[in-house]
C-alpha cells in the first residue's frame, strides 16, 4: 500500500511500471530547484561510462600549451621573420593575420599542412620544430609548464574510477595521455582518421581519446577555417556513434571557429542523456544555438580546473552515500590482503583514512559535548568510535614490514589534533578525555610494535607531532608528554565505573583501562594473555623513559601503570633489569631517534624512573 506522500512523487509512467514493467532511471534534470554542478555529479555518479567529454582548448590554457591556431600564428611569423630579417615589424604583422600575409607571399590558401610542409617537410623535423610547444623544457621551470593541469589530473582520476570511457577533444598536446599515464592508464588514441575503423570497441577500452583535429606532430592536423569545415568520412561516423550513444560534457570548446563539429552536435536530434556545459564566460552564439537545441544544463563561472576537481570531490561525497558501511573484521581482511601487494598500497590509506575520519567527525563539539553526558559513556562512545581503526592499527602494525608505517603513524597524529581548540562549556575531565581516541590508538600500536621487535617505531609514535595545549602556559609538548594516560584519564572517575562494574578500585585505573579497551584489537596477533601483559608493561616503561626524558617541571612524570608493580618490575630476571641491560647503541630505540639517539640521555631516563618508583612506594 502506497502512503499519500509516495502516490503524489508518482507519475502514471511510474507507476504502470511498478506493475510489471521495466523502470529505466531517468536523468535528474538541472533546473531553477538544482544547480546544474550538483546535476551533473548526480547523473555521472548513476551512470558511470554514460557520458563522454568534449574537451576544447580552455582545458590546456592553464598549462602553457599554445592552441592549434597559436602554433599557426606562430610559425607563420616566424617564416615572415626569416623571410625579411629587416623588417622589425613582419613578424607581429603576421602573426596578426597569418592567412592574409601567407596568401599575398605565396600565392595560397594557408593550411596546417602546407605551413608544416615548408617549415618541416620531414617527420623528424617537424618532431623537432612542434615538441617545443607542447612538450615542457628546461626553460619552463618547475612552475608546471606544458604538463598535466588540475583538470587533466582530476579528469584521469574519474577515468580510473570508471566514470568516463571516452573524450573527446579539439586539442593537439599530449597532456591527457600523460594525465591518464600518471595514474597507470594507457588510453586508446584516434588521432588519424584511418584509425578509427581499426580500434578497439569504445565499451571495451578503458578510455578511448578521439583527437578530433589530430596530434601536433601530424601532418592532417586541422586548424585554419577551410580545415575545420568537414571530417573525414570514417571519423565522422565514429563521432555520429559517440554523440548518439553518449551523454555530453562541454568544457573549454566554444564551438566558435570548428564548424564540422557543430554541425554534427546540432545532427543529434535525440538526446539519450542530457548535456552539461561549462563556460567560464559568456557563451557565444553558436554555443547558444546548441545549448539552446539541447535543453543543456549551462554550468558558468568554473574553469575547467574548478569544473572537473569540483565533480570528483562530489563524486566522492555520493560514493561514502552509497557503499555500505564495512564491517570491522571484513576491514581487516581488506588489509591483511593489501599489505603485500605494492599495487594496493592505495587501498591500505583509504582504509585507515576512512576509519579516522569517522572518528574525527564524531567529535566535534556538537556531536560530543563537555557537558550533559555521563563520563563512562563518553568514555564508552570513544571506544565504539575507534574500534573499526584499532583492529587496523594493531593489524598492521604488527605484520608490515616498515612499508606502510606512514599510514598508521598519520592515523595518530590525526587524531591528536582533535584537541586543538575548544567551543562551549568546560568540563576538565571530559576535555582531556578529548585525546582518548589517540592514546588508545597509540597505546595499540605501541605494543603491536613491541610484540612485532619493531621497536624503534616507538620513538616516531612517542616524539611526533607536537601539540600545544589550548590551556596554560601553551609551550609544544611531545606525545609521549602530553598522551600520558594520568593527563587523558581520569583516576578517580574510573576507580569509581571500576567499583561499579567490579566491585574493586585498582591502583592504576588507566593502564587497567586500556589494557581492557584494546584487548580485543591485539588478540588476532597475541591470543595469549601472559605475553599480551608483558607487551603492555614493556610499552608502559619505555614510554615513561621517554616521558621523563621530554617532560619538564610537573609534566616529567611516568605513564603510571601496572609495569610498576612488583610482579611486573622485579630487580630479579625482571623487566627493569631487561630493559638495563639492553641499554647500549644498538638499543632499536636509540636507533629510532629516541633520546636523540644519545645513550647517556637514555641511561639517565633509566635512572630517573627507578629513582621515581624508589620514592613513590605507595605506587
Amino acid at each position: 500500500m502506497l502512503s499519500t506522500k509516495e502516490r503524489k512523487f508518482m507519475t502514471s509512467e511510474t507507476a504502470s511500471a511498478s506493475e510489471g514493467s521495466t523502470v529505466v532511471p531517468l536523468p535528474i534534470p538541472a533546473g531553477k530547484a538544482m544547480d546544474p554542478a550538483v546535476a551533473l555529479s548526480l547523473n555521472v555518479h548513476a551512470g558511470p561510462g554514460v557520458y563522454a567529454l568534449l574537451l576544447g582548448s580552455g582545458v590546456s590554457l592553464a598549462s602553457g600549451v599554445k592552441t592549434g591556431w597559436g602554433i599557426v600564428q606562430d610559425l607563420v611569423a616566424k617564416v615572415a621573420a626569416a623571410h625579411a630579417p629587416h623588417d622589425p615589424d613582419v613578424a607581429q604583422s603576421a602573426a596578426e593575420d597569418p592567412e592574409g600575409w601567407w596568401q599575398e607571399k605565396f600565392g595560397e590558401s594557408l593550411s596546417y599542412s602546407g605551413l608544416l610542409a615548408a617549415v618541416a617537410p620531414t617527420s623528424a623535423a617537424r618532431q623537432t620544430q612542434l615538441s617545443g610547444y607542447f612538450e615542457p623544457e628546461t626553460s619552463d621551470g618547475e612552475g608546471g609548464a606544458k604538463l598535466p593541469t588540475a583538470a587533466h589530473r582530476a579528469i584521469a582520476k574519474l577515468v580510473k574510477r570508471g566514470n568516463i570511457r571516452v573524450i573527446l577533444t579539439t586539442n593537439f598536446d599530449r597532456l591527457m595521455e600523460h594525465a591518464l599515464q600518471e595514474v597507470g592508464i594507457s588510453p586508446q588514441v584516434v588521432h588519424r582518421s584511418d584509425q578509427a575503423k581499426a580500434i578497439k570497441p569504445l565499451a571495451h577500452s578503458p578510455v578511448t581519446i578521439i583527437k578530433l583535429h589530430g596530434d601536433y606532430a601530424d601532418l592532417d592536423q586541422r586548424n585554419t577555417v577551410d580545415e575545420l569545415g568537414t571530417y573525414p568520412e570514417d571519423q565522422q561516423h565514429l563521432l555520429d556513434r559517440v554523440l548518439d550513444e553518449y551523454g555530453l560534457i562541454v568544457c573549454g570548446w566554444s564551438a566558435d571557429w570548428d564548424k564540422a563539429l557543430v554541425r554534427a552536435v546540432e545532427g543529434t536530434r535525440s538526446r539519450r542523456y542530457p548535456m552539461f556545459w561549462s563556460q567560464y564566460g559568456p557563451l557565444g552564439n553558436a554555443a547558444q544555438g546548441l545549448t539552446a537545441q539541447h535543453s543543456a544544463a549551462i554550468i558558468q563561472g568554473m574553469t575547467a580546473d574548478e569544473l572537473f576537481t569540483d565533480l570528483l570531490r562530489r563524486l566522492e561525497a555520493l560514493d561514502h552515500m552509497s557503499t555500505p558501511p564495512i564491517s570491522r573484521d571484513m576491514a581487516v581482511v581488506r588489509l591483511k590482503r593489501s599489505l603485500a601487494d605494492p599495487v594496493r598500497r592505495i587501498e591500505v590509506f583509504d582504509l585507515v583514512d576512512h576509519a579516522v575520519t569517522q572518528i574525527v567527525s564524531n567529535s566535534t563539539f556538537e556531536r560530543r559535548p563537555l557537558g550533559g553526558v555521563d563520563y563512562r559513556d563518553r568514555l564508552g562512545e570513544y571506544r565504539s568510535d575507534s574500534d573499526i581503526l584499532l583492529h587496523l592499527l594493531a593489524t598492521g602494525a604488527f605484520h608490515d614490514d616498515g612499508t606502510h608505517d606512514g599510514v598508521w603513524l598519520r592515523a595518530r597524529d590525526r587524531l591528536a589534533r582533535i584537541r586543538n581548540s575548544f567551543s562551549g562549556s568546560f568540563n576538565d575531565a571530559l576535555e582531556s578525555l578529548r585525546h582518548y581516541p589517540a592514546l588508545l590508538t597509540t597505546w595499540a600500536m605501541g605494543v603491536s610494535f613491541v610484540l612485532a621487535r619493531r621497536e624503534e617505531n616507538i620513538a616516531r609514535l612517542l616524539t611526533q607531532p607536537t601539540w600545544i595545549p589550548v590551556f596554560g602556559d601553551r609551550e609544544p609538548e611531545k606525545p609521549a608528554v602530553y598522551l600520558n594516560p594520568g593527563r587523558v584519564l581520569n583516576h578517580d572517575l574510573l576507580n569509581e565505573i571500576f567499583k561499579a562494574d567490579k566491585g574493586t578500585a585498582y591502583k592504576y585505573p588507566q593502564s587497567r583501562l586500556l589494557r581492557q579497551d584494546a584487548r580485543e584489537a591485539l588478540r588476532p596477533v597475541e591470543p595469549d594473555d601472559a605475553a599480551y601483559e608483558f607487551a603492555c608493561n614493556r610499552f608502559e616503561f619505555l614510554a615513561s623513559m621517554m616521558a621523563l626524558d621530554l617532560g619538564t617541571g610537573f609534566r616529567a612524570y611516568p605513564w603510571a601503570g601496572e609495569f610498576l608493580l612488583e610482579s611486573s618490575w622485579g630487580y630479579t630476571n625482571g623487566l627493569a633489569t631487561a630493559i638495563e641491560q639492553e641499554l647500549t647503541p644498538a638499543w632499536p630505540l636509540l636507533q629510532g631517534g629516541a633520546f636523540e639517539g644519545d645513550l647517556q640521555r637514555a641511561k639517565d631516563a633509566y635512572k630517573a624512573l627507578v629513582e621515581w618508583k624508589t620514592k613513590n612506594p605507595r605506587w
